[in-house]
């Protein structure tokens, strides 16, 4: 290969592209992304001039315009043999698109987000539906997916919260790797991102600083990006937009090398966020071109720039010709490239564009009952109160009140292609069918009459709904208060990238709404749709019942509705912890004594959130007792057997997620008061029960030390176990002995688990 052929292979062509085309006036843009100077950077060399030796990935030919299945398969074939046509070797392109909430295309699944799947606590649904998902995208001849994400939470009013897993590391990284195992079991290479610290940045703004220590990326922010490449073989990995302690993530060659490659032996990809290589000269500063930009980002362990080749040019080709850049880095990265390529099968000599794609319908029956199912497990209810189940209640007329009720775009993410693509084109249908929450229970509650007012909107000042919502309240026997988010992008939407809250109110007056509702002497039962948690402290109390969903995606209406019927009986745990105040973030349960509640009277803020990490409600009862320990004491490189017994000691089937947290009351260091380190979701009929074993090795101990090497140590260890962080009735202790053991990339990351179920009791 030519030098040219091979810097080639490090690019890519977003044909699609139309955000920077728009005429609109910029305050009156919807979810486009800013620095259109860069779009147009990229935008303006046509595909044949791009791929006139070759190219390396065509970026998002499905997610960009709403093409039908019969457009798309044209379009995917078109520009393949525009890159095959103009290359001397005729190595085809990787195909890439969105896929966190489902195929980002239109007319595609749109399943809950990232943060309902986490409630589920089920890694085996999100693999099922991760498989789903990669192959709908295989079919369309799409070779990688940029999902999932790895991110832990850090601050609520961050607005991509709603992308991540949740706020626990171990959580996000089992069902994660879920994730990756799904995705490439249908032969669709999943991206981790974003690698790493960006969910930590300064204030929770989007792009913003990080500043936390190393100590906290080391323990928090990277184990899920490991874990998924150490137990699933993720294959490729994106770069962060944010500067660590100010050095940007992407021209980072301690995370890129010696992290990524070095210590943990990742032989796939890593691809830059979208301009993230052109920002590191016109957002970081820390280059003087976007040459330069490219040079810096090669060098520190990106292969491929996407969406479009700017900094991965003619600029790395005059460098290494110039003596500057040495020609290896552009060999190391084109060797990974590849060799991927050749894992996928586009090197085979019989790989055709037209035998890539086999056209089907990606949102068929059995995509809808996946996303049904998911729907339905991440359903959180917080507090029954005195209405919920609405089956056991005489109810004549319910009043369906508030924003989300009726908007079935308020289930869905900012990546879901009806949130992400279709503001673009006011005039095109969503090319699914969603029911809206309102819809669903006129399906459910077919011998009762429902009204429906709007309210407010999600955003904005204008309360000119409200005194019809009053008056719809008092003439109806119970309230259903539908409120929270809608997704958009880049400040167009009240969640979702580029939508960052100044604090954890309900947006827009949908608070002062709630109140008005509370007091027109109804009772309100309110329902939360969002895509992160709100502060509901001044509302907790007061309300008949209070349930919790994060985007469930299009089947979300059903879902909810079931489980305010008491047809469903819920069994979501919450991801994220439901604050009591606005202020005081970040709130996450991952704190030492002095972010605690332990450090009452240190502060005046309030360190106790409403609703734990890990908690929610059902219509049935559980119990969890008996905790018995295989040993009492273990070696630095030993395993014990930690086993519960839990019952349904209610009337109707169900299931509890059967929680272990692991306290190290003594370290070398401040860490969090507990930590998850297990856990499993347990189906039960009435007055049934089970064991649940957990086999923890002394490996899930470890943490950074003082010099920051990982390291388990001797020292007493209590057991937790329970159904939320807060709730833990077993509690036993091991007393770990022996020499301190430093350990790596080969440690013991998961916690076994096994259900044995024991029948029927009394």
């Amino acid at each position: 290969m030519t030098l040219a052929e091979k810097v080639a292979q490090l690019g890519s062509r977003w044909v699609g592209n139309d955000m920077a085309e728009t005429e609109q006036p910029v305050e009156e843009q919807l979810n486009v992304a800013p620095m259109q100077d860069v779009f147009a950077a990229g935008g303006s060399i046509s595909l044949e001039d791009a791929s006139r030796d070759g190219l390396g990935q065509l970026t998002r030919v499905w997610g960009s315009v709403p093409l039908t299945v019969e457009e798309g398969v044209a379009e995917v074939i078109r520009q393949h043999h525009v890159v095959l046509a103009g290359s001397r070797l005729g190595v085809p392109a990787l195909v890439h698109e969105e896929c966190l909430t489902g195929f980002t295309t239109y007319g595609a699944t749109v399943y809950p987000t990232a943060l309902a799947w986490g409630a589920t606590f089920d890694p085996s649904l999100v693999e099922r539906m991760a498989a789903a998902i990669g192959r709908d995208m295989a079919a369309a001849g799409v070779q990688q997916g940029l999902s999932p994400v790895l991110d832990v939470v850090r601050d609520y009013r961050w607005g991509r919260v709603e992308e991540t897993i949740g706020e626990d590391p171990y959580l996000v990284g089992m069902l994660g790797s879920a994730y990756v195992r799904g995705l490439q079991s249908a032969g669709v290479i999943a991206t981790l991102k974003h690698f790493a610290g960006y969910s930590a940045s300064r204030a929770g703004r989007n792009h913003g600083p990080v500043s936390i220590g190393r100590r906290e990326l080391l323990d928090i922010l990277l184990p899920t990006f490991e874990m998924a490449i150490s137990t699933a073989d993720a294959g490729s990995v994106m770069t962060s937009y944010s500067d660590l302690d100010g050095l940007p993530a992407g021209a980072d060659p301690w995370l890129f090398t010696q992290v990524l490659r070095d210590e943990w032996g990742f032989p796939g990809t890593v691809v830059s966020d979208y301009w993230a290589v052109p920002f590191l000269a016109k957002m970081h500063r820390v280059a003087a071109t976007v040459d330069d930009a490219g040079a810096l980002a090669l060098a520190a362990g990106t292969d491929v720039e996407l969406p479009d080749t700017i900094g991965f040019g003619a600029g790395l080709i005059e460098r290494v010709e110039s003596g500057e850049l040495s020609e290896d880095l552009i060999d190391r990265a084109v060797r990974r490239v590849l060799l991927q390529k050749a894992q996928l099968g586009l090197l085979d000599p019989d790989w055709t564009p037209e035998g890539s794609v086999a056209p089907r319908d990606f949102d068929s029956a059995e995509n809808r009952a996946l996303a049904l199912e998911l729907a339905e497990r991440s359903v959180v209810l917080l507090d029954a109160g005195i209405a919920l189940p609405l089956e056991s209640l005489e109810l004549r007329k319910i009043a369906v009140v508030g924003p989300t009720a009726g908007d079935p775009r308020s289930f869905m993410g900012c990546y879901a292609f009806p949130n992400h693509v279709l503001p673009r084109y006011p005039d095109r249908p969503m090319g699914i069918t969603v029911p809206t929450l309102f819809d669903a229970l006129g399906k459910e509650l077919p011998g009762v009459e429902l009204v429906h007012e709007h309210g407010s909107a999600v955003l904005g000042e204008d309360r000119s709904g409200f005194a019809a919502a009053v008056e719809a309240a008092r003439g109806a026997d119970l309230v259903i208060a539908c409120v929270g988010d809608l997704s958009g992008l880049f400040g167009q939407g009240s969640s979702g990238e580029g939508c960052d809250a100044e604090d954890l109110r309900l947006p827009g007056v949908q608070g002062e709404l709630l109140a008005a509702l509370l007091d027109s002497g109804t009772p309100v039962v309110v329902v939360v749709v969002s895509g992160r948690p709100y502060a509901l402290g001044d509302v907790a109390g007061r309300v008949a019942g209070l349930v919790q969903a994060f985007y469930p995606g299009q089947e979300g209406g059903s879902a909810i509705a079931g489980v305010l019927s008491g047809r469903i009986v819920p069994s979501g745990k919450l991801p994220v912890q439901i604050p009591r105040q606005l202020g005081g973030q970040p709130g996450t349960y991952l704190q030492p004594p002095l972010g605690s509640v332990e450090s009452a009277g240190i502060s005046g803020l309030e360190a106790s959130p409403l609703y734990p990490f890990g908690f929610g409600a059902s219509y049935t009862s559980f119990e969890v007792d008996d905790l018995r320990l295989s040993a009492d004491e273990i070696a630095t490189d030993g395993t014990f057997e930690a086993t519960v017994r839990v019952r349904n000691t209610g009337t109707r089937a169900g299931d509890e997620v059967v929680q272990l947290y692991l306290h190290d009351v003594v370290a070398q260091v401040a860490r969090p008061l507990k930590m998850l380190t297990g856990f499993a979701r347990v189906s039960l009929q009435p007055g049934d029960s089970a064991e649940v074993a957990f086999q923890v090795h002394a490996d899930r101990t470890a943490y950074s030390g003082p010099d920051l090497r990982r390291i388990v140590e001797a020292g007493e260890l209590e057991v937790l176990v329970g159904t939320s962080s807060a709730d833990l009735p077993c509690r036993a202790t091991v007393r770990v002995t022996g020499a301190t053991r430093v350990v790596g990339h080969d440690r013991t990351m998961i916690t076994p688990v096994e259900i044995r179920p024991t029948g029927r009791e009394g």
